[in-house]
């Protein structure tokens, strides 16, 4: 079982360097990972502070040793998957192979695409996210790859170094449940990080989901299932008991939000040093 951090690229106390900040308490303490979101404006409304996740990454990287490090969610079809590429090998190396990248849809469309210009359909959005992922895949891999899609053309080509990881970067893909493309999507790659809009994913959810997504698995290889929540820190017990059945239901990561009102620093760095849940 694996306890991560997971907190927004925005907010009046994010930036690249209170982030690295971050991660590196929560390396010291214990923590396994530390995750990112990925947004460029969320809000049309609200004129939030906002760093580059990859950026920021990147000093999260060079502050740290051990924890993993990643995003949850990048909209792959906002990005050129070959600049993706080059960033993600950029970071496995300068992380020594500590990087993992959760790829969705994206939301909300309208703040995060049509407002920019960006196609916001999401069939046109699902296609980009599947070919973007068979090219990240075939660049990653160092060596010739051409690529001929619906959204996308390569023409042969070679990116070096490979991925820094063998056989690549883990690649979890979220989605909502009860929709059911993104999690035949997951059943493709190395994990799910499912949410549920208006409420919480359950125990019982947990286990449809990892039953739904089994059934389109075409490899025996390791699978990671990933929920972000909340757990008191100042409270162990309570905690285990809100962990405990997600963990019988197939869990292997337990995200740690700190998304909460005005996203306090102090208020961050105090639920870190508390640690993760024990005893689950």
């Amino acid at each position: 079982m694996n306890y991560g951090i997971y907190v927004p690229n925005f907010g009046e106390a994010i930036s690249a360097q209170s982030l690295a900040d971050l991660a590196a308490e929560a390396e010291s303490v214990g923590w396994n990972g530390f995750f990112i979101w990925d947004h460029i404006l969320y809000s049309k409304s609200k004129r939030l502070p906002m760093v580059d996740p990859w950026v920021a990454l990147a000093a999260m990287a060079m502050k740290t040793e051990h924890i993993r490090i990643g995003t949850t969610v990048t909209p792959l079809a906002r990005r050129r998957p070959w600049k993706l590429a080059r960033e993600t090998v950029t970071l496995d190396h300068l992380s020594r192979g500590r990087l993992t990248l959760t790829v969705g849809l994206g939301a909300p469309p309208d703040a995060e695409f049509s407002h920019f210009g960006e196609e916001s359909d999401p069939r046109i959005r699902a296609a980009k996210l599947d070919e973007g992922l068979e090219i990240l895949v075939g660049l990653w891999s160092g060596k010739a790859f051409s690529f001929q899609g619906e959204q996308f053309n390569i023409e042969k080509t070679v990116f070096r170094p490979p991925a820094f990881q063998s056989p690549r970067i883990p690649i979890w893909v979220g989605g909502f449940w009860l929709n059911k493309a993104p999690f035949r999507r997951a059943a493709r790659w190395d994990g799910a990080f499912p949410l549920k809009s208006g409420s919480k994913i359950t125990g019982k959810d947990l286990r449809e989901i990892r039953a739904y997504i089994e059934q389109h698995r075409e490899s025996t290889g390791h699978f990671d299932m990933v929920m972000m929540g909340y757990t008191p820190g100042d409270d162990p017990e309570k905690a285990s008991k809100i962990i405990r059945p997600y963990v019988a239901s197939g869990l292997t990561w337990w995200l740690e939000s700190l998304f909460r009102g005005k996203n306090d620093y102090s208020d961050m760095v105090s639920r870190i040093r508390r640690g993760p849940t024990s005893g689950v």
